[in-house]
């Protein structure tokens, strides 16, 4: 079966209208200023909103626009990096906090859902964790002894409703979720305002300066004052070096296609596995959706999407016979700190009354629902256990291994300023595509859009300086160092990098 190239709309997008609100027009003032209006920046405003603040939330981009409509929801404690490496990262007490929070952070869903009255199709179910090639039965009884040990809801099983995975023994999560996250940051927007809190979308953030008060200057020039700042852009635009030298950024893929109501169990399915897969079931009209993701791998290292869209593909249909059509295809940004968990506090450089939420390591709707409780108790001066767990500045042990790899990763992609570029020329740019030429010393990003024509950028990421590739299926250019993203024509559509390409001028040969 052979998967589509070209640009891509989430499932989500798809079937949810943008929310878009008015771009800031003046200077303001705030008791908080959040940048960022995916799900971690509009949780801490609904929650801050709700005891009486002054809220502010900024957003170049529409409400949910960014990584928050690309998610596809699994809200779990079944944490990813696994409760034995969360042992060994943070201790015993540290894997139990992180299943305390994470579930926590579920129930509070929950109740939001219920007290708000937000239709947005939240549902318990179990999750089950399957082994793979790669992994032997002893090491998922090993999880399991970890995960019991930090006080999770989990059980061994031989017998699942649907075995997507092959049959075995596996790990049953009790008491899991879903939610359509548009239709619940909708439903929080609407409290937000009722509140009294404003959303200016359109907005673009040029610069956090910490202080008494936090200045928060946007690319109009108008400035927001406030007593504290919270930085929701899921890679931090105030932290320039330090937290992204602890986490790494990785695409990750997914596709949805119609299934027959009820043929698949409503549940979350999750392979143990290096190159992983997971599934989900999705309520929709007359129908089923089946999501089916994975196939990780580095942002900006590989331009393979179509590939790995195929493999998804082939195995959904091996696994779900029911199967239509693929309607959606699309990816994720995921941020993967060295030791599983997000980084929620004080911005690490010091920046007074500045606060960040990220490293969402592939839970990005509980890390940013706790993320929200915890800097809402921050800015209040309340005491909250989880304060210590997720310190941006943090140094986890065991962590120096990989941070070491990681970091060397980085390195090699600067290797990238010596190459002859992907092309000799704009002549070899195909329409729709771009390519990053050669022009003496320096590398240029050159698009041609569907029309033909050329729109050349300096291919150095504004960030740290590493040189951009270019993603053919989201159209974009992606910095393979730490995971900025561009539009074609320029523009930033994730951090840390805050500026766009810069222009240059280049000529194609008659």
């Amino acid at each position: 079966m052979k998967a589509e190239s070209g640009s891509t709309v989430s499932l989500w997008h798809a079937i949810s209208p943008a929310m878009t609100r008015e771009p800031l027009g003046d200077n303001a003032r705030a008791d908080v200023c959040i940048v960022g209006a995916g799900v971690a920046g509009i949780t801490t405003a609904y929650l801050l909103a709700r005891e009486g603040k002054r809220v502010i939330v900024l957003d170049d981009g529409p409400i949910g626009g960014g990584e928050t409509g690309r998610t596809t929801s699994h809200l779990s404690d079944a944490l990813d990096d696994g409760y034995r490496d969360l042992e060994r990262f943070h201790g015993a007490d540290g894997a139990r906090l992180a299943a305390q929070s994470h579930r926590a952070a579920i129930e509070m869903i929950a109740r939001i859902v219920e007290e708000e009255k937000i239709e947005c199709d939240f549902a318990r179910l179990d999750g089950f964790l399957f082994t793979s090639e790669e992994t032997a039965e002893e090491v998922l009884l090993e999880e399991l002894a970890a995960a019991l040990r930090a006080g999770v809801d989990v059980e061994a099983v031989t017998s699942v409703p649907y075995a997507p995975f092959g049959p075995g023994t596996a790990l049953r999560f009790a008491a899991q979720a879903r939610i359509h996250l548009l239709k619940y940051v909708a439903g929080l927007v609407r409290v937000i305002e009722a509140a009294g809190g404003q959303i200016y979308t359109g907005t673009h953030v040029n610069s956090v300066a910490g202080g008494s008060p936090v200045r928060v200057e946007t690319d109009r020039g108008h400035v927001v004052l406030a007593s504290a700042c919270v930085v929701a852009t899921n890679s931090p635009i105030s932290d320039y070096v330090i937290t992204h030298l602890k986490q790494s950024p990785h695409r990750t893929l997914a596709i949805a296609a119609e299934v027959p109501s009820g043929s698949v169990p409503d549940a979350l399915y999750w392979e143990d596995a290096k190159v992983y897969k997971y599934v989900r079931i999705h309520p929709g009209d007359g129908h089923d959706w089946l999501i089916v993701g994975g196939e990780d791998y580095k942002t900006g290292q590989k331009d393979d999407d179509v590939e790995r869209l195929e493999r998804l593909e082939n195995w959904m249909r091996a696994q779900f016979t029911m199967a239509g059509p693929v309607r959606h295809r699309w990816s994720g940004q995921v941020l993967e700190p060295a030791d599983g968990l997000a980084f929620i506090g004080p911005n690490p450089d010091g920046a007074e009354n500045v606060y960040i939420i990220t490293g969402d390591s592939g839970h990005g709707v509980t890390h940013a629902t706790l993320g929200a409780v915890l800097l809402s108790d921050l800015i209040a001066g309340r005491e909250n256990e989880w304060t210590r767990l997720y310190d941006p500045k943090r140094l986890s042990r065991g962590t120096v291994t990989d941070l070491a790899k990681e970091n060397l990763n980085v390195a090699v992609q600067y290797a990238a300023w010596l190459l002859p570029g992907d092309a000799p020329s704009e002549d070899d740019v195909p329409r729709g595509e771009g390519r990053v030429i050669r022009h003496g010393a320096k590398m240029v990003a050159v698009y041609r859009d569907d029309a033909g024509a050329l729109h050349p950028k300096s291919a150095v990421c504004t960030h740290l300086k590493c040189i951009v590739n270019w993603n053919n299926l989201e159209k974009s250019w992606d910095c393979p160092c730490h995971g900025s993203r561009f539009a074609p024509t320029g523009e930033v559509l994730n951090g840390p990098a805050v500026a766009g390409l810069v222009d240059v001028e280049v000529q194609a040969s008659e």
